[in-house]
């Protein structure tokens, strides 16, 4: 009886762990079907350290399926974003969560609204700590500290604050497009290299591919948690080419338009031509984050340089030229009366760089194609000590060895910061909405944070958010791919 008692007792231990793992398979398998609803044709993976995600279906939809499948780098990304912003700006991020909810979302249209939400509950799902407001001021982190700030202390004198270095329009990026007797084929190439803080440029690893319910399908490279680019390289599937290089020494903004990162993915999205993308990007305008865009249609061999301030904006096209992006404003009238910017200074980033675009365009009229377009994006020529020398005079930027900074973006010398990535497409490769990429610095080199923070301890403050950023071989994507 005594053997008997025994395995009647296992027995309904047994019985009770496998009722008990049929219920929990039970509710995991509901959940996944839960889950499934918004996540069936969404899904990630990893090449040459970008991560791509594919988004489909609704504003909410894609929302879910962005924060769900980025739940960890959004996470991250946030926390150094938060730490960089309240610092540099002496604002807790109450603030920026105020900002959010009562500055930013009233002007942010049902779409982009539902997105954002999306978000944040796939943030939640995977248990993330961050609401909608948190979500927000994320995306509007080029924005706030560099455009509304310096705004809301210029219109209500309020005063700089202790430590708080003088907020300016950031410098970003180095850019080209060309067409026509500049290529080798007669039709656009063009490319871009992402200039940011290492903070910022080590996490910008995304390449979104974007199948939404309405507009076009797109792909673009971005910041994880964030609905545009926000860097700016893009293609949709009306073949229409985009990217940008920030305006230096630029210094409005209007409260009551409509954010940019909202403007620029609309644009992306629903754009069919260089026009469309103008119209889109002015309605609403509220100046943050003001850019010279380079953009290109596909379709018609047509390129723009469009330039935008907040009251300000002109649009050059040619179907037979080049434009270079160097973070320089163009037109007298608007350098005049909406930047600081001077374009004698030949000894700036801005100005040597854009010398150096034109040697380039000069040297290789007639041969330019996606394989020089890389090479140009990796260029260390200093045209200002004429020579070799990777600084923050070269198309591949290099801050963080420069004894000089950037005084007109506020940057000290040896800023850790500079190119950060590269991308690169031609018409051909823009048809199918393909492109080249480049994690990491355009040349290759690597960044090894243990490294600098030695040779430099004044950046020791951004030691637990400050990753290494190794150079990485170039890869090509394209919509719908698989691992």
């Amino acid at each position: 009886m005594a053997k008997l008692f025994r395995f009647s007792a296992l027995t309904v231990v047994a019985l009770m762990m496998f009722c008990a793992a049929g219920a929990w398979a039970q509710k995991a398998e509901l959940a996944a079907k839960h889950a499934d609803a918004r996540m069936k044709n969404a899904y990630r993976f990893e090449r040459a350290h970008w991560i791509y995600v594919h988004l489909e279906g609704s504003p909410s939809d894609i929302g879910y399926q962005h924060g769900y499948l980025l739940a960890p780098e959004i996470a991250d990304a946030f926390n150094a974003v938060k730490i960089k912003d309240t610092r540099r700006t002496k604002r807790d991020w109450t603030f920026f969560r105020k900002t959010a909810q009562d500055v930013l979302w009233p002007h942010i249209e049902a779409e982009y609204r539902q997105e954002l939400q999306g978000i944040a509950d796939g943030l939640k799902a995977r248990g993330v700590k961050m609401d909608l407001w948190d979500v927000v001021a994320l995306n509007a982190m080029e924005e706030v500290p560099d455009y509304y700030i310096p705004w809301l202390e210029r219109t209500h004198q309020q005063a700089k604050r202790a430590g708080e270095a003088d907020l300016t329009a950031p410098g970003n990026c180095s850019a080209f497009v060309a067409t026509g007797s500049w290529t080798k084929d007669g039709k656009p190439v063009m490319a871009h290299n992402t200039w940011t803080s290492v903070i910022s440029g080590s996490r910008w690893r995304i390449i979104f591919d974007i199948a939404p319910q309405h507009g076009y399908h797109f792909m673009m490279d971005g910041f994880p948690g964030i609905i545009a680019s926000d860097d700016d390289f893009g293609i949709n599937a009306a073949g229409l080419m985009i990217t940008e290089t920030t305006i230096t020494g630029f210094a409005s903004f209007d409260p009551n338009g409509i954010p940019e990162f909202v403007r620029a993915r609309k644009a992306m999205q629903y754009a069919n031509s260089i026009d469309d993308y103008v119209k889109i990007m002015v309605g609403g305008n509220n100046g943050g984050y003001a850019n010279d865009w380079l953009l290109a249609d596909a379709k018609t061999g047509e390129i723009a340089r469009f330039e935008i301030g907040l009251k300000f904006h002109k649009v050059w096209k040619t179907k037979d030229g080049y434009f270079v992006g160097s973070n320089f404003p163009s037109d007298p009238e608007f350098i005049k009366t909406e930047t600081n910017f001077d374009p004698n200074n030949m000894a700036s980033s801005m100005n040597a760089r854009h010398k150096r675009w034109d040697q380039l365009m000069a040297e290789n009229k007639g041969r330019i194609d996606v394989a020089l377009a890389k090479a140009f994006l990796a260029d260390h020529y200093d045209t200002y000590e004429k020579k070799i020398h990777p600084d923050e005079r070269t198309l591949c930027g290099h801050v963080d060895v420069s004894p000089r900074g950037v005084p007109e973006w506020g940057d000290a010398p040896f800023t850790p910061e500079g190119a950060v990535t590269a991308k690169a497409a031609d018409a051909t490769m823009a048809k199918g909405m393909a492109f080249w990429a480049r994690a990491g610095r355009p040349c290759g080199e690597d960044f090894i944070a243990s490294k600098f923070l030695k040779e430099h301890p004044q950046f020791d403050w951004q030691k637990s958010i400050l990753p290494d950023m190794k150079g990485n071989p170039w890869a090509e994507f394209r919509p719908g791919e698989k691992k």
